[in-house]
């Protein structure tokens, strides 16, 4: 059975925001402790939003040692990783959803990177599909013309000119690359940058709100990479699957958040419409989910 590193030298540590991920939970911390490339095992903290799935309780049967934050509500993505990071020591903290599988030899990899360039704020590793097909986690910040072309053709031709450009489908997976933003679902993150803009946006319930801590890095002058000599399997959308409909609402309405932040001058006179467009195919995307699964067939990702 794996082993908790000693808080005191562990050279990263591992940050597992969990809601209601069953036996998912266990699986992804062993996978944590079972990397020790970087020396040994990371610090390791779970913070729980309020599961009722047994998940944390298998945790406790499985690996006792692991900590557990439980606050006693659903406290969102961005919030639960703050408190996360808030009760690790080490330079370097990653933040993980629990259905990612960290593969031996990502820690070494990943802290590498950061050993090797001082700008690097936030580093991201290879996402693999759980059929073995690489998942476009490194991306560009979306343009207003990308964000709406995405939007109206992401799901039904998927190799469109605007999904192309925002996923950044033309880069080679297996060559690193410095890009404007990284998936939250598994990125590692330097503490002094992370510290000097102030952590995560608490804001964001759920969704973007890796999007726009990486645009808060970029503009405090740090750089964001890709880095596919660390390898995480992710079944994408497997933390959500249970509430899928909530989950789109919740992915629609984090849209419009980002756009109420970051949008300036005469574009936020077009808020009122973007409100609008997201909320029309919120509801057109809820219905397909809704279809899909009574069909039996998977849901599409954004």
């Amino acid at each position: 059975m794996p082993e908790l590193g000693d808080d005191a030298q562990a050279r990263w540590a591992a940050v597992v925001v969990n809601y209601e991920s069953g036996p998912e939970l266990t699986a992804c911390i062993a996978s944590l402790l079972a990397d020790d490339s970087a020396g040994g095992p990371p610090e390791v903290v779970v913070v729980d939003n309020g599961s009722t799935d047994g998940s944390v309780a298998d945790l406790h049967a499985a690996l006792p040692d692991v900590p557990v934050i439980s606050p006693g509500a659903n406290l969102g993505y961005g919030r639960a990783a703050n408190l996360g990071i808030a009760a690790t020591r080490a330079p370097i903290v990653a933040v993980l959803n629990p259905d990612a599988i960290v593969d031996v030899g990502t820690a070494a990899a990943m802290l590498d990177r950061f050993d090797h360039d001082g700008r690097l704020a936030a580093v991201g590793p290879q996402l693999r599909n759980p059929d073995g097909t690489t998942y476009p986690s490194a991306r560009s910040a979306p343009s207003l013309g990308d964000a709406v072309g995405h939007a109206l053709l992401g799901t039904i031709a998927p190799q469109n000119r605007f999904t192309h450009s925002y996923r950044q489908l033309s880069a080679d997976p297996e060559l690193p690359r410095t890009v404007e933003w990284i998936s939250g679902a598994a990125v590692w993150l330097r503490r002094e940058a992370l510290d000097r803009v102030g952590g995560w946006d608490e804001r964001f319930f759920l969704f973007f709100e890796d999007v726009d801590l990486c645009r808060r890095l970029g503009l405090d002058g740090w750089q964001i990479a890709y880095e596919p000599g660390g390898h995480v399997m992710h079944a994408v959308g497997g933390s959500r699957a249970r509430r899928p409909v909530r989950s789109i609402f919740e992915h629609h309405r984090a849209a419009y958040q980002y756009a109420a932040k970051w949008w300036k001058g005469p574009r936020r006179l077009l808020l009122p419409v973007a409100a609008a467009f997201l909320a029309t195919r919120a509801t057109v995307v809820a219905g397909d989910a809704a279809v899909r699964a009574r069909r039996g067939t998977p849901a599409t990702t954004e």
